[in-house]
């Protein structure tokens, strides 16, 4: 809970005071801020623990034979439940400046599985490459820094301009973050279904390939841990 409220507090102040970027309507920034980080944790956090988690189980890669899928798969039941108590932090600070949901809601556990598809592609490419170069897991916090800012987290995507709003939604947590705004905040936030499949697009060729990739090298795991 503390950091993505650290984070809010932080992004808040960067991003609504200084720079003054406008918020979905008449949404207050924080919440803006909270429903576009509630989704970006769970999809870091998925990346994150998947990633390492080949090198950190070696003992039972190189021991017993198992789908080697299932370990960082099983990283993203772990992040959910770190998600689910953020959710209802999430609902507190609505509750706290009367910002409500709309029927949009129902859609909500569909964009769940929308963040875990689209963190799982990623994750499984780079936790077959940490397994064969191991200082590659130094890179992994700099390229989840590096998402947190070129992701619309303490942004409305809105602000990109038209003309590169297309592209930029090739970025599939763009995706992600609209339809969780877009379920959490009622009308206020806009979903723009252009951008919108563009990142469903990007988020289901990025886990074919993650997965493809990861299925062609764990033979090779249990000897390279």
């Amino acid at each position: 809970m503390v950091r993505p409220l650290a984070t809010v507090l932080i992004f808040t102040f960067v991003f609504g005071r200084l720079a003054k970027l406008p918020s979905d309507g008449a949404v207050p920034y924080p919440v803006l801020v909270f429903a576009g980080m509630l989704p970006w944790f769970l999809f870091s956090s998925v990346l994150g623990d998947a990633s390492n988690s080949l090198v950190g189980n070696a003992n039972l890669i190189s021991k017993v034979y198992f789908p080697r899928l299932i370990v960082p798969a099983s990283a993203g039941a772990v992040a959910i439940v770190d998600f689910a108590i953020n959710l209802l932090v999430l609902f507190g600070l609505q509750l706290w400046y009367g910002v409500w949901p709309n029927w949009h809601i129902i859609f909500l556990p569909l964009f769940i599985i929308f963040a875990v598809i689209a963190s799982l592609g990623p994750a499984l490419y780079i936790t077959a490459l940490n397994v064969k170069y191991r200082d590659f897991r130094y890179i992994i916090p700099f390229l989840i820094q590096f998402g947190l800012y070129v992701s619309p987290v303490g942004f409305s995507s809105a602000v990109v301009p038209d003309e590169w709003r297309f592209w930029y939604s090739l970025n599939p947590v763009v995706g992600v973050i609209d339809g969780f705004r877009w379920c959490l905040l009622g009308a206020e936030s806009q979903l723009y279904m252009p951008g919108f499949l563009v990142s469903v697009a990007a988020a289901t060729f990025l886990l074919w390939f993650g997965v493809s990739y990861f299925r062609s090298t764990e033979r090779t795991f249990a000897d390279l841990v």
